[in-house]
Parts: structure tokens; C-alpha cells; sequence
């Protein structure tokens, strides 16, 4: 990519776009064209189409998506489904049929099977169940997985795909219905501490294993791909580290400075055992994360405070 070239980067508002964003700005990549969910509906075929037409941008950053936690999969599966489908296809399609040069798909570390062996290599896609409580999600990732490669075969188009590991950072969703489990135990510390509540409580048993990603850090990765990467295969985009959720809680509650207890609900869902990526493919091409998982965290938190009336406000 050159300073002068046209970037869509779909999903701006979003954790992820948002981060991409800032990322092109620092490398010196003004001409961004952006829009907002307002002012086009990707899920709208005949707008997403003639956005492309109008707008023919060089590069796509797919990073546009229905997201959420277990409680909001489990909720509105059709939506999940049915949404993520339509942004993917409406955009791939759009992209390819008016002259991009190259597209980055984001799809997400649930596409792997519940009980992957681990650390999760590219490979072990399609090679087992899914997760139930988030597979309606997963199953429109994995078509968006698919279609970009079929494209690339049938037509040349030069797709790619990346494969982030869970993701927090500034620009987070922390509404506790729908947010996923990182920014939730955030908004729950800092809500109990404030107003002395004596126990917060979380769901599942507190023994599952997850990786968590700075999203600045995917954000680098995703420029470095769309830089360095050229084939049709997957990319896994992580740590290679990991911690349970009650390591994640005790490190939550160190920065957020709550003293009262922390509770597990063993009657609520854990999802997947275990989800550790495998980077070796990333970090063979020369990329590798640099924010520390507790550095990141503080950081985010201390975003989320400043922010804080703010967004509950909008939740």
C-alpha cells in the first residue's frame, strides 16, 4: 500500500476498524474512506454495491461484524448468522466486482472446534464440532473464510484471511449484555469498588484457558498482512500465551483496585475449554505482538474511566 491509495476499512466504529485506523493514520495513510453503520448498510447489497462503484477503493479492511459475548450468541443466533453473512458477502463480492486490489478478511479464533487440540493450528479448521454457544457466529465466519478463498480461486482475487485470538483495547463494547468477558469483568470491578459492593460475581467455574490480544496489536498485524501475505490460506493472529479466567479476574481486580471477593457461578456456561493459538505462521513472516497482557489491560481500563459516562450512556 502507498500513502495515496484508497482504503476502506469497514467497521471503523469498531473496536477493531477503529484500531486499524489508527494504525494507517501513524504509517502515513490518509486517503481513508470511511462510513458509518448510518450511512451505509453493508448489509444492504444494492448500497454495498454501489458504494464499490462510486468509491473504488484499492484496499478493503473487513473488519465490519455482528460481535458478542456467549450470553448475546445465545440470545439472537439469527442475527449473528444472518447479519455477519450479509456484511461478508455483500463486501466480498462488491470488492472483487469493481477492481480492489486486495481485501483482508477478519474472521476469529471460535471457527476452531471445541476440543481442538492446543495450541490451535490453521490447519484444524473443519475438523470438528464447534462450540454450541457461539457456532451461529462461527459458521458465518468459516463461509467468510470460504468465499474469500473461492474467490481468489474462481476469479484471482487476491483475499486474505486472519484469525484473531480474543480481543480487548480502547474503543471497547462494556455493555454487560452483550460485551465479552474482559471488558465485562472491567466494568463489573470498577462499578463494585465504587459503590462497595462486597462480592462480584462471574459466570462458569473460572477454569478455562483464554489468549487475549491488544487490539493495536491486531491492528499491526493486519497492515503487516496485508503488506507481506499473498496466499489463500488462514493466519492466526495471538499471543501464544494464556491464562485462566480466574488469573484474568485476580489480574482485573489488582488493577482496577477492588478489595471485596470475587465469586464464580459454576451454574452459568464456560464455552470452550481451552482457545490457544498457534502463531508459528505469523511470526515466521516477521510480526509478532508487543503489548503485555496486563500493560494492555491497564491501559484499557484506564480508557474505560475516562470514558465511562460516556458510554453507559449510549449502551
Amino acid at each position: 500500500m502507498l500513502e495515496s491509495d484508497r482504503i476502506f476499512v469497514a467497521g471503523h466504529h469498531g473496536l477493531v476498524g477503529s484500531a486499524i485506523c489508527r494504525r494507517l493514520r501513524a504509517d502515513g495513510n490518509e486517503n481513508l474512506i470511511l462510513r458509518s453503520r448510518a450511512q451505509l448498510d453493508l448489509k444492504d447489497q444494492l448500497a454495498t454495491e454501489k458504494f464499490f462503484e462510486t468509491e473504488r477503493p484499492e484496499y478493503v479492511f473487513l473488519a465490519a461484524a455482528r460481535v458478542g459475548g456467549i450470553l448475546a450468541n445465545d440470545s439472537a443466533p439469527a442475527d449473528f448468522i444472518f447479519d455477519n453473512l450479509s456484511i461478508q458477502t455483500n463486501v466480498i463480492n462488491s470488492a472483487w466486482r469493481n477492481g480492489t486490489r486486495k481485501l483482508l478478511f477478519l474472521g476469529s479464533s471460535c471457527i476452531y472446534p471445541k476440543h481442538a487440540p492446543q495450541p490451535m493450528r490453521e490447519e484444524y479448521l473443519l475438523s470438528g464440532p464447534l462450540e454450541p454457544t457461539n457456532e451461529w457466529y462461527a459458521v458465518a465466519k468459516i463461509a467468510g473464510i470460504k468465499l474469500a478463498q473461492a474467490y481468489r480461486k474462481q476469479y484471482g482475487f487476491n483475499a486474505i484471511s486472519a484469525m484473531p485470538t480474543n480481543l480487548y483495547g480502547e474503543g471497547d463494547n462494556f455493555d454487560l449484555q452483550t460485551s465479552h468477558v474482559l471488558p465485562a469483568m472491567l466494568r463489573k470491578f470498577t462499578e463494585a469498588r465504587a459503590g462497595n459492593i462486597p462480592e462480584v460475581v462471574l459466570w462458569g467455574t473460572g477454569t478455562p484457558r483464554r489468549e487475549f490480544l491488544h487490539v493495536d496489536d491486531l491492528a499491526s498485524a493486519c497492515v503487516f498482512l496485508m503488506w507481506h501475505y499473498d496466499e489463500p490460506g488462514i493466519v492466526n493472529v495471538g499471543t501464544g500465551v494464556d491464562v485462566t479466567i480466574r488469573e484474568l479476574a485476580g489480574l482485573v481486580k489488582k488493577i482496577t483496585g477492588y478489595e471485596g471477593q470475587v465469586v464464580f457461578d459454576a451454574t452459568k456456561p464456560d464455552g470452550t475449554p481451552r482457545k490457544l493459538l498457534d502463531i508459528g505462521k505469523i511470526t515466521s513472516l516477521g510480526w509478532k505482538p508487543s503489548i503485555p497482557l496486563e500493560e494492555g489491560i491497564a491501559r484499557t481500563w484506564r480508557w474505560f474511566v475516562s470514558q465511562r459516562d460516556t458510554l453507559l450512556k449510549s449502551a
